[in-house]
């Protein structure tokens, strides 16, 4: 099969009690080393509950420092292990400035590195323009002696620019740590498009890039904490999954259970993919001068 690499997807349900989350992600952890996997990615936000459904000044608590008290827990995990561990978490940069964060933790090496989500949704129950400022790392590809990783957070993963920029640092796969779901009031009536739109954009970064694409979302409803009613929150549909450069989905997971899956993936179809999609080649570097512009108005 020529170079390989084992991904881990861990697809979590997660609590109201930060502790007992980091005690299921390691048990998954090790499950998903214990069946081959060298990189195993967590899901957005692992250690508490998408707290912003809400604005809560409350919730600023569950920030930390990045590299910080979990990220050692997780690179002491990943030296362990042997393995590289792609881990979601609310970081306080200093006093009222905080950020949405995913850090890189590899077995050999420790802590190597930090990617700040740089798209901020503000939309209703996703209200994270209230909690985190936008991330100025730029986008981000961790070198490893497995693959070259591009991570991306969540919002990221609608934005063809996000993956592109990645993609041409080298990442042979674009990670995604998620939390996304239904509001179960429209579940019924926009539940197939809106998880079609999320499913069919993944498989299109993938195709247009050449690359492996692994988005890793957690699973279970989760109330507000607005005191709206139990009804009120989100269902996150789960359905983690990994895509191929072609486009073809490798594996998907459950749309209502925890789920740990392990898939082989062989770095050496980049190539090929591209050998036959040369989108790459044919770019006309020369002509795209308008994509930083916010809208191109009539002339």
């Amino acid at each position: 099969m020529g170079k390989t690499v084992k991904v881990g997807v861990v697809q979590m349900q997660c609590s109201d009690d930060p502790a007992e989350n980091l005690e299921n992600a390691v048990r998954k952890c090790r499950e998903a080393a214990a069946l081959g996997a060298q990189v195993i990615c967590l899901p957005e936000l692992f250690l508490s509950r998408y707290f912003c459904q809400t604005e809560d000044a409350e919730f600023f608590k569950l920030a930390e420092s990045v590299p910080g008290p979990t990220t050692e827990r997780m690179e002491a995990l990943a030296a362990e292990l042997g393995v590289v561990i792609i881990a979601s978490l609310f970081e306080e940069r200093a006093p009222g400035l905080y950020h949405n964060t995913t850090a890189v933790l590899d077995g050999k090496h420790g802590y190597v590195g930090k990617y700040r989500k740089m798209h901020i949704p503000d939309d209703p129950r996703y209200y994270e323009k209230y909690y985190f400022a936008p991330g100025d790392l730029g986008f981000k590809v961790f070198q490893t002696e497995h693959a070259n990783l591009g991570v991306l957070i969540c919002w990221d993963q609608w934005y063809p620019e996000a993956a592109r920029l990645t993609a041409l640092k080298g990442a042979d796969i674009l990670f995604y740590p998620t939390a996304i779901g239904w509001h179960p009031s429209e579940r019924e009536a926009y539940g197939a498009q809106q998880h079609g739109a999320w499913e069919v954009s993944q498989r299109a970064h993938a195709v247009a890039n050449g690359c492996f694409v692994v988005s890793v979302n957690r699973v279970g409803f989760e109330p507000a904490a607005d005191g709206q009613g139990a009804e009120e929150g989100i269902k996150f549909w789960g359905q983690s999954f990994v895509v191929g450069p072609d486009g073809a989905i490798v594996q998907r997971a459950s749309v209502d259970n925890e789920e740990v899956f392990v898939v082989t993936l062989n770095l050496e179809q980049i190539a090929e993919i591209r050998h036959g999609w040369p989108f790459f080649r044919d770019r006309r570097i020369d002509a795209y001068e308008n994509i930083t512009r916010r809208y191109i108005d009539a002339e």
